[in-house]
C-alpha cells in the first residue's frame, strides 16, 4: 500500500512540473498563430488564428522587426564560436588527458578554479578590453569573446579521453606517430560522442544568450543584433501591444536550429555525457 502510495504521489508530482513546464512553451507557440498583435490574457488560445506573424519575420521587415538580419548574424556568430571553441577544448582536452608535463595538475586544478567564477565578474572588464581594440559593435570581437575562455570548460572532454585505452597511444608512438597524428587518426576518431557534446554546447552559448551580446552590440543599429537583443527590444513599453505575438513567432523560430540539432545527435550527445563522467 505505501509503495502503492508514493508511486501515485511522485507522478502526480511530476505530472504537476511537467505541465509547470510546457504550458508557458505551449502558450508562446500559439500567441504566435494569433492574428491579435498584443498580450491576449483573457484567452489561452487565439480567438483568431493567422500566419501573418511569420510572415512579418521573414517577408515583411520593418524599423523595429529586422529578424532575418538578426538571425542571420546570431548563426554566423554561433557557427564561428562553435568550430574555435570546440577546437580549444579538444586540444585542451587532449594535453590533460593524453600528456605528462611539469605543472599539468596545477594548471588543471587552477583551471578548474577559475572556470567556477561566474562570468558575469569579468564582462565589464571585457568589455573596456574590447572597446579599447575597437572591437566592441563587431561580430568577430563577439566571436572572440565567446571563444576565449572556452578551453576552460576540458573537464568532462577530458574524462572521455581518459577512457579511451593507452595501448593504442603506445602502438603509434612504437610507430613513430607524432603527437599531432595520435590526436586526429586516433583519438579524435573515437571521440565522436564527446565532439557532439561539445558542439552542442559550444553553439548554445551564443545563440541564445542576451546579457553579454547586450554589452557588445550596443551602437542602436538594428541590423547589427543578435536574435535575443531583437526579441527583446520588441517588449518595450511602446512596442508590446504591436509586437508581442510576433515576439512569440521569433521564439518558436529561434528554437527549431537548436532542437533539431539535438533531437539528431541526441543519441551521440547522451554517450558524450556519461563517457564524460565515467573518470576525471
Amino acid at each position: 500500500m505505501k509503495k502503492t502510495v508514493g508511486f501515485v504521489v511522485r507522478h502526480l508530482v511530476l505530472t504537476f512540473l511537467v505541465v509547470i513546464w510546457l504550458v508557458p512553451i505551449l502558450w508562446l507557440l500559439v500567441t504566435s498563430f494569433s492574428a491579435y498583435k498584443g498580450i491576449n490574457t483573457a484567452h489561452f488560445f487565439p480567438e483568431q488564428w493567422s500566419l501573418d506573424n511569420y510572415k512579418v519575420l521573414f517577408l515583411q521587415p520593418d524599423s523595429v522587426v529586422q529578424y532575418g538580419a538578426w538571425f542571420k548574424n546570431t548563426l554566423l556568430i554561433a557557427i564561428f564560436t562553435c568550430i574555435v571553441s570546440t577546437s580549444f577544448v579538444l586540444m585542451v582536452s587532449y594535453a590533460m588527458s593524453c600528456l605528462r608535463f611539469k605543472g599539468r595538475k596545477g594548471l588543471m586544478s587552477f583551471g578548474i578554479v577559475l572556470n567556477m567564477f561566474p562570468g558575469v565578474l569579468s564582462m565589464i572588464a571585457v568589455y573596456f578590453v574590447m572597446k579599447s581594440l575597437g572591437l566592441t559593435n563587431s561580430h568577430l570581437g563577439m566571436i572572440i569573446v565567446y571563444s576565449a575562455g572556452s578551453g576552460l570548460g576540458y573537464l568532462i572532454t577530458k574524462g572521455f579521453m581518459d577512457t579511451i585505452s593507452t595501448s593504442l597511444r603506445e602502438a603509434a608512438w612504437l610507430e613513430g606517430a607524432s603527437e599531432a597524428t595520435i590526436f586526429f587518426k586516433i583519438i579524435i576518431p573515437l571521440s565522436q560522442p564527446i565532439i557532439v557534446y561539445t558542439i552542442i554546447n559550444s553553439f548554445l552559448v551564443p545563440w541564445g544568450d542576451f546579457v553579454l551580446a547586450k554589452l557588445m552590440l550596443n551602437s542602436g543599429i538594428a541590423t547589427d543584433w543578435t536574435i535575443a537583443i531583437g526579441l527583446f527590444n520588441m517588449l518595450g513599453k511602446s512596442l508590446i501591444n504591436k509586437y508581442f505575438s510576433i515576439f512569440c513567432a521569433g521564439g518558436v523560430i529561434v528554437s527549431i536550429p537548436i532542437s533539431a540539432l539535438f533531437v539528431l545527435m541526441q543519441k551521440f550527445y547522451v554517450e558524450g555525457v556519461t563517457g564524460g563522467s565515467v573518470k576525471g
